[in-house]
């Protein structure tokens, strides 16, 4: 039996996640509304009374799941986080795993998963399920693929360098051209040769590439 705290400012679904842990066996130190209130909660205790597992939430008010969860990394790197979300973004998961979570789950898992979470970080200090895994190879295809349109993309010249950041705002391609001083026609060779190095289709694309990278100042 492990001691786990729920950390959700869900009140609803954090008394739903509760009756289930001690379905499974377990007990509830404690439950807190976001990170704020965990670390209050966390300070009233000494070392000996801590839980072994928290149950994060990432979306919470005042302090959300990846402050809270860096805070416990720097102040007491022996508990382990178990990160709950609705949803399953290669940003999130990898987000929380740097803050120091030790396993991933989304909150419509079926019991089993959360007692298998469960069971497995207390045995072994963490747990990355077949999502997690899934989203890190992804991370890193996408890290490699993009490391070599960076390569392939070269020096960008002062034209290029307006054009990707103009292409970050809400401009019209008539309005980029108008600001770059060209036709629009142009401003569209620029378009087709980015996209045609860099092995993007769209502008959204082309931009998120573009931001990611460090190309664009916003």
């Amino acid at each position: 039996m492990a001691t786990i705290a729920l950390v959700d400012d869900h009140t609803l679904l954090r008394n739903g996640l509760a009756s289930l842990v001690k379905s499974l066996g377990h007990s509830i130190l404690f439950e807190a509304d976001n990170g704020k209130d965990l670390i209050r909660k966390l300070n009233d205790l000494n070392d000996f009374t801590l839980p072994e597992i928290i149950l994060m939430d990432i979306n919470m008010p005042e302090m959300n799941g990846y402050e809270a969860t860096q805070w416990l990394k720097q102040h007491h790197p022996g508990v382990l986080v178990l990160a709950l979300s609705m949803y399953d973004s290669e940003t999130a998961i990898l987000r929380m795993m740097k803050c120091g979570a030790r396993g991933f789950i989304l909150k419509d898992s079926k019991p089993a998963i959360l007692k298998e979470a469960i069971d497995t970080m207390l045995s072994k200090g963490r747990y990355h399920s077949e999502l997690v895994n899934d989203k890190i190879v992804e991370a890193l295809i996408n890290s490699q693929d993009e490391n070599l349109a960076i390569k392939s993309l070269g020096q960008l010249t002062d034209k290029e360098a307006l054009f990707l950041n103009l292409i970050c705002t809400g401009c019209t391609y008539e309005e980029i051209a108008a600001q770059m001083g060209l036709s629009k026609r142009t401003v569209e060779k620029y378009r087709d040769g980015l996209f045609s190095r860099l092995n993007v289709k769209t502008r959204l694309e082309l931009a998120m590439f573009a931001v990611r990278n460090g190309l664009v100042q916003l």
